[in-house]
């Protein structure tokens, strides 16, 4: 069943072909223990905050894809990505999970509960930056994970990727949340609501640093807020 928040998250212009990708494609392969947690995720005053339904599809299919087994991941919410996550993950995978709001994932965390997947995850109460640093201060984390998903707070993006492609493995990837920040990036500043602008400007930054960084292959995908993927090449 859709929710409006769901319908909010797309960047189609046409809401009816968004209900469509998501009622025909999505949630049809979605877990219910994913659909519970997304459920109750729509009566959050900040539902809007939660990983796309339809992102979280392809993120499913790219951990599948690098046979993850230890990943990382900054900004947690109420654990919908998360969630997935943990339920792609091979019965002896790992997460470490950084979210400076512990009582938003504790929300969700009945239903990873329910899941029987709580033992995947290592939650750590922090802020991002402190927390990837003490794992880099262990030079076994070097291109010890081998993948990473990012929905936090946009400003650190590009803080986040200069640790981030030191944790991950080559081969490995990190996904970038909201990097078009609702369609944002693509208009006259006079259109964007000034509470959009701080942020708008580090993402037009971190989508240019991305494009010229050598190090990985990226693809933007117009899913959700817009998703980018970044697979280390060196």
């Amino acid at each position: 069943m859709a929710n409006a928040s769901d319908f909010s998250k797309g960047l189609l212009k046409s809401e009816e072909l968004y209900k469509y990708i998501l009622e025909t494609s999505v949630y049809p392969r979605e877990p219910e223990v994913l659909k519970e947690l997304r459920n109750i995720t729509h009566n959050h005053p900040q539902a809007g905050m939660a990983t796309a339904p339809d992102a979280g599809q392809l993120m499913g299919m790219l951990l599948n894809l690098v046979n993850a087994r230890k990943t990382i991941e900054v900004g947690v919410f109420t654990g919908y990505s998360l969630l997935l996550t943990a339920l792609t993950l091979p019965e002896d995978g790992k997460i470490i999970a950084i979210d400076v709001n512990r009582d938003s994932y504790e929300i969700g965390l009945p239903v990873i509960k329910k899941a029987g997947v709580e033992h995947k995850i290592d939650f750590r109460e922090s802020e991002a930056l402190p927390a990837l640093d003490e794992l880099l201060n262990d030079k076994a984390n070097e291109g010890g994970f081998d993948f990473a998903f990012v929905d936090a707070d946009k400003v650190n993006y590009w803080n986040y990727h200069e640790r981030l492609i030191r944790l991950i493995e080559v081969g490995g990837i990190i996904v970038y949340d909201n990097t078009l920040w609702g369609g944002s990036v693509a208009e006259p500043d006079s259109s964007t609501p000034e509470w959009r602008i701080e942020v708008k400007k580090a993402t037009l930054e971190l989508n240019k640093k991305l494009s010229a960084d050598q190090r990985v292959q990226i693809s933007q995908a117009a899913l959700g807020d817009g998703i980018t993927i970044c697979r280390r090449l060196y």
